[in-house]
């Protein structure tokens, strides 16, 4: 057997021949030592009784599928007190009892099962040349002795979904080695306090809002130092700055109302009913091309040359040249088309004058005599016809409030907490209308930049003040439930911790529980993310 076969197989085997089959490569070996243990009494034994013949899956060698064909044998226990007097001799290091791959190509399937899950893995393996089934590596998963991890110390928790909205787990990470240390099947309190005080080294707990954690943690570990995360904290805040905003709906449509009537005058002339956004769209290119051409003709009969006129207007030197020629800018005008509503617009116009108004009642009427567009076709024919019937004043009004409309309840909320450098001038015009209107809204607003400051700062000096004058404000909801959980709002501020590194360790489970499809049950989850952390 030459010598640089030798690091390709396993040790304690000596190999007597090479097989090349079509599919495979099959290695003919027998074990090295001259005696084996009994598996019951432990009696080293050299009586040989016979041979048999077992088939190994090994890793594959230059890229064909690998077996080694090994003559095993059977010996005799000599001890007379043993219960075996004939055992088959094991294979340490190689293979295990009753096993049918070698232990270096089980853990590469494992391996490639942990990164892959099932079906996936076997697909791949099979690429290799390790063919394997994907039940065949969730067994191999499932069969991993996980090491308990160091006891921690400070972890994170927080809850995951096995199907949003219905059913929860839980994971618990340890933020000071950054890995996952556990998952749990559910959120309940019960299950966090069983885990923690089977853990009693943990000492700080980084936690979001949710009260059944802080029950848990409360029962399971009750000297333990809780940590509102932060982000959740400027969550809650947000959420109940956009309730506010939502209880006070009138004022913002009001100081909304206030800039679209400054930046839209009522003696402005008004522009055609029936212009579309495409319509407008097309209007600005046209305009754009003449400014584009005059531009072109005024260098022209300065006398510079089309080549150099062409890269300063980011144009073609062609185009240039093609614009001068025909004497003006390319018009583009569009073939008109054939509505749809073209054979039905004499029944539409007969139910409009008869006070049909309705697009929906309209579309159903023309779809029974044949009309195959869509119900959007005749909101654009109805709206068009609404609008040709407005009084001027109405026109003016409708479009000074498409000019500035009203801002979202989550836009409006931001406009309020950001600084007056981040937003623009007619933007800090509305915040000024809006604080005559609803100086309670303002001042909601002015408690959340406080608390804002207080995170960044992490300086928690000034929370009992701004409790104070939270809960006599309209974020008072959120004041009592910070006082309710006062001491892990206090830690979040000043200490280093957060649950930030266990929502890229949720990001990552997901990956991996949607990648095992419906086979995502605890144990075999739980052993993915465990085994890999």
């Amino acid at each position: 057997m030459p010598c640089s076969l030798l690091p390709l197989l396993p040790a304690d085997l000596s190999v007597s021949q090479i097989q090349h089959q079509p599919d495979r490569i099959v290695f003919l070996a027998a074990p090295t030592s001259t005696s084996a243990a009994c598996p019951v009494c432990g009696q080293i034994s050299a009586r040989l009784h016979s041979h048999y013949s077992r088939i190994l899956a090994d890793l594959p060698c230059q890229g064909r599928v690998a077996r080694i064909q090994v003559r095993a044998r059977r010996f005799r226990c000599d001890t007379a007190t043993c219960s075996r007097r004939i055992f088959a001799e094991r294979l340490p290091g190689i293979a295990q009892v009753k096993s049918r791959r070698t232990m270096r190509l089980a853990d590469s399937q494992r391996h490639i099962g942990l990164a892959l899950g099932g079906e996936p893995g076997a697909r791949l393996a099979t690429r290799l040349a390790m063919p394997v089934s994907g039940d065949t590596l969730l067994r191999l998963i499932r069969a991993i002795a996980l090491e308990p991890p160091p006891p921690p110390r400070v972890i994170g928790i927080d809850e995951w979904a096995w199907r949003r909205g219905l059913s929860y787990g839980t994971i618990l990470c340890d933020l000071e080695r950054g890995r996952v240390i556990d998952l749990l099947p559910d959120r309940n309190a019960e299950t966090v306090a069983a885990w923690l005080q089977r853990h009693p080294s943990v000492a700080v707990i980084a936690r979001d809002r949710a009260g059944v954690y802080a029950d848990g943690i409360r029962q399971g570990a009750p000297d333990a130092l809780q940590i509102a995360d932060r982000w959740h904290l400027l969550r809650n805040l947000g959420d109940a700055l956009r309730a506010s905003v939502d209880r006070h709906r009138g004022a913002v449509k009001a100081a909304a109302g206030l800039i679209a009537a400054n930046l839209f005058p009522a003696h402005a002339e008004p522009a055609k009913p029936d212009e579309t956004r495409l319509g407008a769209l097309r209007r600005a290119r046209r305009e754009h091309r003449r400014d584009r051409y005059a531009e072109i003709r005024r260098l022209h009969d300065a006398g510079v040359p089309p080549r150099l006129i062409a890269p300063g207007l980011g144009v073609s030197k062609r185009t240039v040249e093609r614009w001068l020629a025909a004497g003006g800018e390319p018009q583009h005008r569009r073939m008109p088309g054939r509505s749809s509503l073209a054979p039905f617009r004499a029944h539409l116009e007969q139910r409009w004058r008869e006070g049909c108004h309705n697009a929906v009642d309209l579309c159903r009427e023309i779809s029974s005599r044949g009309f195959t567009g869509s119900l959007r076709t005749v909101r654009r024919w109805v709206a068009s016809h609404r609008a040709a019937r407005l009084p001027n004043a109405a026109m003016k009004h409708a479009q000074a409030a498409a000019a500035w409309p009203p801002p979202s309840r989550r836009r409006c909320a931001w406009l309020l907490s950001a600084e007056a450098d981040q937003i623009s001038g007619t933007e800090r015009t509305f915040i000024e209308r809006l604080a005559e209107a609803a100086p309670a809204l303002t001042a909601a607003a002015d408690l959340a930049k406080r608390f804002t400051a207080m995170l960044r700062s992490r300086d928690a000096a000034g929370l009992d003040d701004w409790l104070a004058a939270a809960r006599r404000s309209e974020l008072s909801g959120l004041a009592n439930g910070m006082v309710r959980d006062l001491d892990a709002v206090r830690a979040g501020i000043v200490e280093r911790w957060s649950t930030s590194p266990v929502e890229g360790q949720i990001n990552r489970l997901k990956t991996i529980k949607r990648q095992m499809y419906g086979r995502a049950h605890h144990d075999l989850l739980r052993k993915r993310i465990l085994a890999a952390a």
